[in-house]
C-alpha cells in the first residue's frame, strides 16, 4: 500500500519542474509503481478532480469548511488561518505551514514529526474523500470538517499541502488532463499504450483511472462508449461559410444552431441521467427533460441534444434563464414554470447494449428517427444548395437562434473531437472564453457586488493561467447579484477590494483589440472588453489558450505578422 507522503513527494517535484516533458516523465515512472486501486485514484489526482463524472460525487467543499477544519485540526484560531492565507495566497502553503507548527491534538500528540512515517495510505485519503462526498443532511457540513480534521491531524506538512489542494480540487502542479493523457501513455508502452490511445479510450469513458487500467492490462482497444459514463461530447468548429462548408462536404446535413445548452442524457430502462456539456449530473435541475427522455423508445440509449428556454412567444429565452435552471437545487418545480425546456435531439450515440459511434451521422440519424417522437428531433435537411442552406440560416436567426450547425453525414460521432465535420455557421465577431481568477468589490451603490472580474487565458506550455485583464462592463445589477453569490464559495483570499477566485468559471467576453501589455503576465490585454455570458456549459480544459490569444492578435487588421 503505497503512502500518500510519496504522492505528495511526486507533486512537490511535478510542481517544482519547468518542463512539461520533465513532468510527464516523474508521474510515468510514479504511475508504473501503483496498484490498479491507487492508479485510478492518482490519474484524478494529479489532474486536480477527486472523481470520475459517472460517480456523481461532488467533494462540497469550499474554503471556508477547509480553513475550519484546519484550523480545528492544528488547534488555532480561524484567524490565525485567515492571516496565513493573506500572506501566501495559497491554501496548500497555508495547510502546509500550519501543519508545521500545529500543537497536539489527540492522536496527533504521539506523532514525532518525522514525516519518513505518514500514518496515510492514499487509498485512506480517498475514503474519507469518499466519505465527505456522500454526507448529506443537516449534519453534513459537521461531517465534511471531521474528515478533514482527521487528515489534517495525521498528515505532514508536504501532504497537508496537497491535501488542501485536493479539497478545493486546484492542485497548481502544471498537469492536465494532456499531461496525464502522455503520462499513462509512457508509463505503459510496453503494454502497447501510445498517446492517440488513450486519448481515445479517455473521451469515450471519460474515466482516466478506468483508462490507466486497460492500458496497463494492454486492452485499451476493448474500452468504448458505455451507458451511465458519459463521454466527452463531439464539437463544432467555426466555418467560414455556407459556401466554403458545402463545398468541402458536398452534400450536409443542416440543422439550427439552437440558442440553448447542450445535454447528453443517458437512459437505462426508467432511470435517466442528464449530464450537461462539462459532464455535470443536472439531472434532479430538469425534471421536463427526464420526461422527454422517458418517452425515447428504447432499454438503453445516449442521445445528444439541446435544452431550449421557451418563451410565451415561442422564441427562445436568454441564455442565462436557462443557467438558471441547470444551477438550481431547491424550487425546482416553480422554476420549471417560470422557465420551461423543450428537447431538441440530434444525435444517438449508443442504443440497447451498442454503441454507435463508429456509424456515419446519417445512419446514427435514422436510427434517431426510429425511437423518437418527431416533436422531439432538432429538424434537419440534406443539400448541397448554398441558397437553400443560406434560405435555412435566415430561418434560424428570424427565429431567435444563432445560426447552422452543417455536419458531414458520413462522418462517425468523434467524441472530444473538434474538426471539419461539423461546422457552425454563425453571425457574431470572435470572442473569447476566459477563465475567471480574481474579482474586485464595487463600489457606490454596488459596493455589495462583485463588480469587475479579472481573467485569465491557459498557456498550454506550462498548465498555467495567465492573466489577460478585467471586465466589469456587460454586466446588469441582477447579474452582479447572482454572480456574487455564485463566487462566494470560490473565493479563496480576500485582500481589501480584490479577492482571489478558484478557477472553476468561464466567461465569454467581446473586445475591441488585443494589445500587447507588459502589466499582465500573459504578455497581452483586451480593450474595451465586455461581458456576453456566463459559460456555464464550459470545462477549464475549454478556455481559450494563449496561442490562440496570439493568433487572433496577428490578424487582426491592419498589424504587422511579426511578433
Amino acid at each position: 500500500m503505497t503512502s500518500f507522503l510519496v504522492f505528495a513527494t511526486l507533486c512537490q517535484k511535478v510542481e517544482e519542474t519547468s518542463g512539461s516533458l520533465d513532468k510527464i516523465d516523474l508521474v510515468a515512472a510514479f504511475l508504473g509503481t501503483l496498484d490498479e486501486a491507487e492508479l485510478a485514484v492518482c490519474c484524478n489526482y494529479i489532474m486536480g478532480t477527486l472523481f470520475p463524472p459517472g460517480l456523481d460525487l461532488d467533494l462540497g467543499v469550499g474554503p471556508s469548511i477547509l480553513y475550519q477544519a484546519l484550523a480545528r485540526a492544528c488547534g488555532c484560531p480561524l484567524s490565525q488561518v485567515t492571516d496565513m492565507l493573506k500572506a501566501t495566497g495559497d491554501p496548500g502553503l497555508v495547510a502546509a505551514g500550519m501543519v508545521e507548527k500545529k500543537r497536539p491534538q489527540g492522536l496527533s500528540a504521539f506523532l514525532d514529526g518525522n514525516e519518513s512515517e505518514s500514518l496515510l495510505s492514499i487509498i485512506e485519503v480517498h475514503d474519507r474523500f469518499l466519505a465527505i462526498a456522500r454526507s448529506s443532511g443537516r449534519r453534513s457540513q459537521d461531517i465534511k470538517i471531521k474528515n478533514l480534521q482527521f487528515l489534517f491531524s495525521h498528515a505532514s506538512p508536504l501532504e497537508a499541502r496537497y491535501i488542501a489542494r485536493l479539497a478545493i480540487e486546484d492542485m497548481r502542479i502544471g498537469v492536465g488532463e494532456g499531461g496525464i493523457r502522455d503520462a499513462v501513455a509512457r508509463a505503459f508502452v510496453d503494454a502497447g499504450a501510445d498517446s492517440e490511445k488513450v486519448e481515445r479510450a479517455y473521451n469515450l469513458t471519460n474515466d482516466m483511472g478506468l483508462v490507466a487500467a486497460a492500458a496497463r492490462q494492454g486492452t485499451l482497444d476493448r474500452l468504448s462508449v458505455m451507458i451511465n459514463h458519459p463521454i466527452k461530447m463531439m464539437l463544432a468548429t467555426l466555418g467560414e461559410g455556407i459556401p466554403a462548408a458545402l463545398a468541402e462536404m458536398g452534400t450536409a446535413a443542416v440543422e439550427w444552431k439552437y440558442d440553448g445548452a447542450r445535454v447528453q442524457i443517458h437512459k437505462d430502462g426508467d432511470r435517466v441521467r442528464i449530464f450537461s456539456r462539462r459532464l455535470e449530473n443536472v439531472t434532479a435541475s430538469l425534471p421536463e427533460i427526464v420526461e422527454a427522455a422517458r418517452r425515447v423508445k428504447a432499454k438503453s440509449a445516449i442521445l445528444d441534444g439541446e435544452a431550449v428556454a421557451v418563451g410565451g412567444d415561442g422564441r427562445p429565452m436568454a441564455f442565462q434563464e436557462i443557467l438558471k435552471r441547470f444551477r438550481r437545487k431547491y424550487h425546482v418545480a416553480k422554476l420549471a414554470k417560470e422557465i420551461p425546456l423543450r428537447l431538441f435531439l440530434f444525435d444517438l450515440i449508443y442504443l440497447d447494449g451498442e454503441s454507435l459511434a463508429h456509424l456515419p451521422l446519417k445512419e446514427r440519424r435514422a436510427l434517431l428517427e426510429g425511437v423518437a417522437d418527431a416533436d422531439l428531433l432538432a429538424d434537419q435537411m440534406l443539400s448541397d444548395s448554398p441558397a437553400e442552406v443560406e434560405a435555412a440560416y435566415e430561418r434560424a436567426l428570424e427565429a431567435g437562434h444563432e445560426g447552422l450547425i452543417i455536419k458531414n453525414p458520413a462522418s462517425p460521432y468523434a467524441p472530444g473531437k473538434r474538426g471539419k465535420n461539423w461546422l457552425k455557421i454563425k453571425p457574431v465577431m470572435e470572442t473569447l472564453d476566459l477563465v475567471v481568477i480574481g474579482a474586485k468589490w464595487g463600489e457606490g451603490r454596488r459596493a455589495s457586488f462583485l463588480g469587475s472580474y479579472r481573467l485569465a487565458c491557459m498557456d498550454q506550455s506550462s498548465g498555467r493561467l495567465l492573466d489577460v485583464g478585467w471586465v466589469a462592463t456587460g454586466l446588469t445589477d441582477e447579474a452582479l447579484a447572482e454572480l456574487t453569490e455564485m463566487f462566494r464559495e470560490l473565493v479563496i483570499l480576500e485582500k481589501g477590494m480584490e479577492v482571489e477566485i478558484k478557477p472553476a468559471v468561464i466567461f465569454e467576453v467581446a473586445y475591441e483589440e488585443i494589445q500587447k501589455s507588459p502589466n499582465y503576465t500573459s504578455g497581452y490585454a483586451l480593450r474595451f472588453p465586455r461581458m456576453v455570458r456566463v459559460r456555464d456549459d464550459k470545462s477549464l480544459e475549454e478556455a481559450d489558450t494563449l496561442e490562440r490569444i496570439l493568433s487572433l492578435y496577428r490578424s487582426q487588421r491592419g498589424r504587422s505578422n511579426s511578433i
